[in-house]
């Protein structure tokens, strides 16, 4: 890492006014031009950033959506998933996926995840499956993407649409491969925290199927074919142009700020090794968009108050498994994995404004709690 700046008082998890500020100017011209011609939805703009992300993405098909709710959502129901059908999809996750499985009339069939990598498993999904499972859905949780190809494999030939939930993961890759085309569908976000993210919401659907893109774009406009023709009951799920222009400014400058990203994570791994601290994992072949850099500990509470302290955030995604949410309460048994994970994982700073210097401190902090008699893994988190 060469990138350094003056020292701060506090070091957040991610600074969006350090990200915008190099940006202003194109964003405020492009967004002039939208209101001179006064195109507010869909239209070019729209047109421009999905042909963008196809090509980046190497998919036939991009959509552009309100929010990646919705796009799993339109995912779901463009794969055929409805009433009476099962979706398997993990147990340790962003709730996101529950709402959007529950809302196509679908059940939601939650799996543990993987000790390593806290990504669903081939061999849990295949344990799971029933004649209703209609869709898996693995989700690639802080950036790494999930054993696609793998699923496939442990569906045993079993035409079941895999519909990658690939939220965090914009620019991750499995042996070349980027996220987005490692299934059937694929569902990212454009949430202001992501690696590509908007100045508001925004999502998009991507697919090789043109029965599937078709699809999802008559049911984010109405369910129309044609103006005031409407084939079907759809939903008012639009990308607007403003969030679409600010997405093409952004697109070309992903892969540097993941570069930095992946420098991050490999200073993190080299200063925090030695520790008892459980770091993430990168498969061979894998390449993570590191959205997150989720530490594991017992102790997890304890580091969360000490470097805060050290005025250094840091968050907690996320503090509860999906099955322990009080919407399923009683309706699922234990996934001790992620019911763990849950009351371990911490993630600490990565965002690519960070300074080597900041880096530097948060990993001097985390060490200075490991040497403490109530620091390390020995430690309860309270």
């Amino acid at each position: 890492m060469t990138r350094d700046i003056a020292p701060r008082t506090w070091i957040p998890a991610l600074d969006l006014a350090a990200q915008h500020r190099p940006l202003r100017e194109p964003i405020l011209s492009a967004l002039g031009e939208l209101l001179d011609r006064g195109h507010f939805v869909l239209g070019e703009a729209v047109e421009r950033f999905e042909k963008e992300a196809a090509n980046y993405l190497g998919v036939r098909e991009a959509i552009g959506v309100a929010s990646g709710t919705d796009a799993l959502h339109l995912a779901l129901i463009a794969a055929g998933v409805g009433p009476g059908d099962e979706v398997i999809t993990p147990a340790f996750s962003f709730f996101a996926i529950a709402e959007a499985v529950e809302r196509t009339g679908a059940s939601t069939v939650f799996v543990d995840v993987d000790d390593e990598t806290l990504n669903v498993s081939p061999e849990a999904v295949a344990a799971a499956l029933t004649d209703r499972t209609k869709a898996i859905v693995p989700v690639h949780l802080y950036g790494l993407p999930a054993p696609a190809e793998a699923i496939r494999d442990a569906l045993a030939g079993r035409a079941i649409p895999i519909i990658e939930d690939a939220a965090q993961a914009f620019g991750a890759s499995i042996g070349g491969r980027k996220t987005g085309s490692l299934g059937d569908l694929a569902a990212f976000s454009f949430y202001p925290t992501k690696n590509l993210a908007a100045c508001g919401d925004g999502g998009l659907v991507t697919t090789n199927r043109e029965d599937c893109a078709r699809e999802v774009r008559c049911l984010r406009d109405h369910g129309q074919t044609g103006k005031y023709r409407h084939e079907r009951f759809g939903w008012n799920s639009r990308l607007d142009a403003m969030q679409a222009a600010i997405l093409s400014i952004k697109l070309p400058l992903l892969d540097g700020w993941n570069q930095r990203r992946r420098a991050i994570a490999r200073a993190y791994r080299e200063r925090l090794g030695s520790l008892s601290l459980r770091l993430p994992v990168e498969p061979s072949g894998f390449v993570s968009a590191w959205h997150q850099f989720a530490v594991r500990t017992p102790g997890r509470n304890r580091l969360q108050e000490f470097l805060a302290e050290r005025r250094i955030a840091s968050s907690v995604h996320y503090p509860a498994a999906l099955h322990e949410q009080p919407v399923y309460r009683g309706r699922f048994g234990s996934f001790p994995t992620a019911e763990k994970a849950a009351r371990e994982v911490l993630c600490l700073p990565i965002g690519p404004e960070l300074s080597d210097s900041d880096v530097e401190r948060v990993a001097e902090a985390v060490i200075d709690w490991s040497s403490l008699p109530t620091g390390g893994p020995e430690s309860r988190g309270s």
